[in-house]
């Protein structure tokens, strides 16, 4: 039984991620919001319950990607496929109406690449390589919820969310080394850049339902930030 409880609490995070995607399909992004955040609950869950237990196997692997794919990758393609009929269209993209809403599902599809990258990705022990798609998937459903006024204003429109959402796409997949909250020890030394996201990270929970997109714009920009502060040095350090 010991080695069937983190596959339950897979499913647990799998059906969260169904759930989700149905409710962005009614428009209820509040609903398909908090099931996201349920299900990243049982992701982190299943993983600790298998090491707390001992247990693994390839079948449980497998298994969490497929639920990651629905939870982090399909429930939010799916709330921008329902933004995309709420924004506004210019005269010149009324014609495609009806077929740019089906691009939002572009973003499942990378969010499928990213997952089978990070299954064989040996590098990725320590960090990231590319945006981790709960962060993605946090990203659109707090910014569909709390500037849904903004996003379906005329100060915004569809060609704005598909290069966005292109962007999303890419950095998904992207080559760029992201930070992970991985502690093996708690000194400033060694996690100072944790340290620095997480402080920086307090003041956006003022955003209200945003906050979570803006913990995540602050975490790309962190990452980026500290890539470059790496390269600078290793520079430095091969010219001495």
């Amino acid at each position: 039984m010991n080695r069937k409880i983190p596959n339950i609490i897979t499913c647990c995070n799998l059906i969260s991620g169904c759930i989700a995607t149905g409710c962005a399909f009614y428009g209820q992004y509040q609903w398909a919001v908090l099931m996201i955040v349920v299900g990243a609950l049982f992701d982190f869950l299943d993983g600790l319950s298998a090491r707390f237990l001992g247990v693994s196997s390839p079948l449980g692997k497998e298994l969490d990607s497929l639920a990651d794919v629905v939870t982090f990758g399909v429930a939010p393609s799916s709330i921008v496929f329902y933004l995309f009929h709420q924004v506004h269209y210019p005269e010149a993209l009324v014609p495609f109406s009806k077929f740019l809403p089906y691009t939002a599902f572009l973003m499942a599809a990378f969010s499928a690449i990213r997952l089978a990258k990070f299954n064989l990705d040996t590098r990725q022990s320590t960090q990231f390589i590319g945006l981790p798609t709960p962060a993605n998937a946090l990203f659109w459903g707090s910014l569909v919820l709390g500037q849904h006024a903004f996003l379906t204003s005329l100060r915004f429109n569809a060609l704005f969310l598909f290069l966005f959402m292109l962007l999303f796409c890419f950095l998904l997949v992207a080559e760029i080394p992201m930070l992970a909250l991985k502690f093996k020890t708690f000194t400033w030394h060694d996690n100072k850049v944790k340290y620095i996201f997480l402080l920086g990270a307090l003041p956006c929970f003022l955003f209200g339902y945003s906050c979570f997109a803006a913990i995540i714009l602050w975490y790309i920009a962190l990452s980026l930030l500290s890539n470059k502060l790496a390269d600078n040095q290793a520079i430095a350090s091969s010219n001495l």
